[in-house]
């Protein structure tokens, strides 16, 4: 198991147990993680699982393959460390593991 923390736009945390090889999207889902509405199911069609990687993990994360930079045209306010959260496969590298979900989810 790996714990995920989403940080809020108002800064509350959402806290995740994920069984590794889950996504980070099948973790906020079940946790019922607010902002993240994963709406085409996290086939990587839709960019609604947004996120921002913490500094600290993105290095451990890894860059978004082609697919997913293309989706993530789709998103409001991408930055550097945007990702699509069914896209970053949980490891037990990424126990601990911080991302933030964008205010202009909700």
């Amino acid at each position: 198991m790996a714990k995920i923390t989403f940080i809020q736009p108002d800064g509350t945390q959402d806290v995740a147990e994920a069984e590794l090889g889950m996504t980070v999207m099948e973790a906020a889902k079940q946790s019922d993680v607010a902002g993240i509405d994963a709406e085409c199911g996290g086939s990587c069609a839709c960019a609604t699982c947004h996120v921002y990687v913490d500094a600290a993990w993105r290095e451990k994360v890894g860059k978004a393959a082609n697919m997913e930079e293309d989706m993530l045209d789709f998103a409001f306010d991408v930055r550097e460390e945007s990702r699509l959260s069914c896209q970053i496969r949980i490891t037990l590298e990424l126990d601990g593991l911080i991302v933030r979900v964008p205010a202009k989810q909700f």
